[in-house]
């Protein structure tokens, strides 16, 4: 229930809206509650009347309750509609507040906390949970808060002609919207967290199947991976079907519970009647009203089942939201730089305690302006270093100074100020070239952006496209060479001339011709820039002034 809790805290800012949803819910049941209460007195009153004689027609009010059915009639209607109109508003209120919530969250922790996760299941939280999540307020919140504002109400006023009818009333309603609820979500706790589960698996798998398409057909993985995937689709099945039998004995129950009661207080009231302390109209009344009274608690069963899965959900959430950044984040503003110097002296870093270190006692002294080559085979470290000077990752011993101040004061964010990155696996979005460069500069105007294709030498090629700068690169730039995608990143260099540039194995994948016309493009974006050139191949190193390999984490000259 603490999920719940911390759920609800995050509902605050919306709480007018969710108020009021709750208010019109309320209104809603109680409108529909007195129509028919009405509506059986005054038909029954009014058929009594018509046998007892022109005198008793002529002095029975019919307009008073007839107006009153009308007007509760038309209660229902407006306070459902407006009911609608409100819950739903706040619904997709919340919906966005929590995704733009956990996306916040998880933005310090990537990528050193993430590094565990699947993508997928990343995707799968941030949009199946959240949904899921969105859940509480319309399936939980509003039904069982109105459900027992409703039902209080319902029975004081059943107490108001016979307190025993009020009291069986009270039973029925507490056995169907509470005993009931509590059995069948106890029943399908188990279920509704294994959809959440096995719905995440599924997702994950179909996801690296697509993204990893290409590699299953090569090497006849394809069979494997379908039949993994139809075991649990199995499984899925299987909780459902569960779950399915729960909700159908719930209603069953529920409906079991409403005949008794009906049965029961028309038995209590027909005692009443026949004694004399009841009206004969007053039967309908109190009949009726038992059958509607139960549309109050008649979600309730389901909403119990929906907490299963809302509560798997919100522990997924909260699971990677409880994840401390690898890098904490400043309790005060980043000092502001004069210089552009970097310092590393005797710098250590290991990337979880039991693991070997990444970087092994490291001193490197990269001057402002100056250009720095690292080369070394894979898994050497040189990617490891990127990531320290980035802020993605935190060393454990010696010392890091950044344009004079301690690298510590510094986050990923501060960082990002004065660092641009080009690499290998700079990431293209599934959108337009246009809105691929905007995200160097948001503010680029069309005449910039041209001006940083013709420096990175893509221009002709974006303006031969019939669409120009509106032009779709595909997903991670499926759409266009390799070259071509390097060019873009390029560009983005251009269009943000932060003090520092760090090429992370710029030319990897491109073919001798390619990777010399690339560096010829890339080389006046160095001038007056600190550069620190991260590769395992020789052509880069060329337009470095100092070279350095990196072996096992150390540092040589």
């Amino acid at each position: 229930m603490r999920a719940l809790i911390r759920l609800a805290g995050l509902f605050r800012p919306f709480r007018g809206w969710m108020l009021g949803g709750l208010a019109l819910s309320s209104l809603t049941i109680l409108a529909n509650f007195w129509l028919m209460t009405l509506s059986g007195w005054f038909l029954a009153a009014a058929a009594i009347t018509g046998l007892a004689g022109y005198a008793a027609q002529n002095a029975f009010n019919f307009f008073s309750p007839a107006a009153g059915v009308r007007f509760f009639a038309t209660l229902r209607v407006g306070s459902r509609y407006a009911e609608r109109l409100v819950t739903h508003e706040a619904t997709f209120r919340l919906l966005a507040r929590l995704r733009v919530w956990f996306y916040a969250t998880l933005e310090p922790l990537a990528p050193a906390a993430l590094q565990g996760f699947r993508s997928s299941d990343l995707l799968s939280r941030l949009v199946a949970d959240i949904d899921t999540l969105n859940l509480f307020y319309l399936r939980v919140y509003v039904p069982v808060l109105s459900a027992i504002i409703a039902t209080l109400i319902m029975t004081g006023f059943f107490a108001l002609f016979s307190v025993q009818a009020a009291l069986i009333l009270l039973a029925g309603l507490v056995v169907t919207g509470a005993l009931t609820p509590y059995l069948t979500g106890r029943a399908g706790r188990a279920a509704g967290r294994d959809v959440v589960r096995e719905t995440a698996a599924l997702r994950g798998e179909y996801v690296d199947a697509v993204l990893g398409m290409g590699e299953l057909l090569t090497y006849g993985a394809a069979p494997a991976l379908l039949a993994r995937a139809a075991r649990g689709n199995t499984r899925l099945l299987a909780a459902q079907a569960h779950l399915a039998k729960i909700s159908g004995a719930g209603m069953a129950a529920s409906g079991l519970t409403t005949n008794f009661a009906l049965l029961a207080v028309t038995l209590a009231a027909g005692g009443k009647v026949a004694a004399g302390h009841l009206g004969t109209a007053d039967l309908p009344l109190l009949a009726l009203g038992t059958a509607a009274a139960f549309e109050a608690v008649a979600p309730l069963p389901a909403a119990f089942q929906y907490l299963g899965q809302i509560l798997e959900a919100a522990q997924r959430i909260f699971a990677i939201a409880d994840l401390p950044p690898a890098v904490p984040p400043l309790a005060s503003p980043a000092p502001v730089l004069e210089h552009f110097a970097l310092v590393l002296d005797d710098v250590s870093l290991r990337y979880a305690p039991g693991m070997a270190q990444a970087l092994r006692g490291i001193s490197l002294t990269i001057p402002e302006g100056g250009r720095t080559g690292i080369t070394g085979p894979t898994g050497a470290g040189k990617s490891t270093l990127i990531n320290l000077l980035l802020r993605f990752h935190e060393y454990q011993t010696g010392h890091a100074s950044f344009g004079g101040h301690d690298l510590r004061t510094y986050d990923s964010a501060a960082m990002a100020r004065y660092v641009t990155i080009i690499s290998q696996r700079s990431h293209l979005f599934h959108t337009t070239i246009r809105d691929n460069l905007l995200l160097a500069d948001g503010a680029a105007t069309e005449a910039q952006m041209w001006q940083a294709l013709e420096v990175a030498q893509l221009a002709g090629f974006v303006r031969a496209q019939p669409r120009g700068l509106d032009t779709m690169v595909g997903e991670t730039g499926a759409r266009l060479s390799g070259g071509q995608a390097r060019r873009v990143a390029l560009a983005r260099a251009v269009l943000r001339p932060t003090p520092w540039l760090i090429l992370d194995e710029p030319t990897e994948g491109l073919d001798a011709t390619t990777e010399q016309d690339f560096l010829r493009d890339l080389a006046p974006l160095l001038e007056g820039r600190t550069v620190l050139c991260i590769t395992h191949r020789a052509a880069p190193l060329a337009l470095m002034q100092q070279v350095y390999a990196l072996n096992e984490g150390r540092l040589v000259a």
